[in-house]
């Protein structure tokens, strides 16, 4: 814990302790950067914007991230910015910098904060972040005027404030009122008691349901294969290699082997599904009750 408070010190005090940018100078180092590819400019310009990228990283301190990685985060979002900065736009870099620095700790953010996906939409992100503050502000609002909002009333009004859905906002409540737990973890305080794991329903196959299943194929199986005996052996070989084989016969491969036309061996397939659905029609409602 102290090595890495000594080392967010480091960074901190290097990055204050870096050159301050006029704009002529910024804009040569991004031309530099931009046209000729010169990791000098772009080292420069980095260094020079760290301080920006630490202030923002430092103001998501309360979700409870480690400042370390924050930082790291905060620069690999200014990294980004420095890569895609087109200079020609008139705008400054640090203007440019602060939307993908923000960005890049916020995704950070979201996915540490529960083994659960809190949210991955710009509306989703944008209630996860200002749903306590929003929160609180429509409190006080009420409480300045006197009026009591319930639960529901209260996520109605953060919903409309934010634009988001009120399911939505249930949601998001859901995930952020406690951290994960593990299904490991035991329901009650006795050393008797079940892990939660035990609780969840097994969504395997069941032996009853696997034994019906295979009841019921052994019975479609033997219905094929007397299907199929009514059929002669050119027919029974056609069907074979073109609908019981893993890598299916072509026509064309099928009727040079036997000396006939494709046509004519398309005919012969169609005239055997032709017999077995005949042979099949005497188990019809056999068929359609199985099915």
């Amino acid at each position: 814990m102290a090595q890495a408070q000594n080392s967010d010190s480091f960074i901190i005090r290097r990055a204050m302790r870096a050159e301050l940018l006029d704009a002529e100078t910024e804009l040569q180092l991004a031309f530099a950067w931009r046209d000729r590819r010169d990791e000098v400019a772009l080292h420069r310009l980095i260094n020079a914007y760290m301080r920006l990228a630490i202030s923002m990283a430092m103001k998501f301190r309360r979700y409870g991230a480690p400042m370390n990685d924050l930082i790291q985060e905060a620069g690999l979002g200014l990294m980004k910015a420095a890569d895609k900065f087109d200079p020609d736009r008139g705008v400054r870099f640090s203007t440019y910098a602060v939307w993908w620095i923000k960005a890049s700790i916020q995704d950070y953010v979201m996915r540490n904060w529960s083994m659960v996906r809190t949210g991955s939409t710009s509306s989703q992100k944008s209630l996860f972040f200002n749903m306590r503050r929003v929160q609180a502000q429509l409190e006080r609002e009420a409480s300045a005027r006197g009026e009591v909002l319930d639960g529901y009333q209260l996520r109605e009004r953060i919903a409309s404030e934010v634009g988001v859905s009120l399911a939505d906002v249930e949601m998001m409540q859901g995930r952020m009122a406690g951290a994960d737990f593990s299904l490991n973890a035991v329901q009650s305080s006795d050393d008797t008691g079940r892990e939660w794991i035990e609780a969840l329903e097994d969504d395997s196959t069941q032996a009853a349901d696997l034994v019906q299943r295979n009841h019921d194929s052994a019975i479609l199986r033997g219905w094929l294969l007397k299907a199929m005996s009514a059929l002669n052996e050119r027919e029974r070989y056609i069907l074979h290699h073109r609908k019981l084989r893993d890598d299916p016969r072509t026509l064309e491969s099928l009727g040079q082997e036997m000396g006939l036309s494709k046509e004519r061996v398309r005919q012969l397939e169609a005239g055997a599904f032709a017999k077995m659905r005949r042979h099949l029609q005497d188990q019809s409602d056999e068929v359609r009750a199985l099915l």
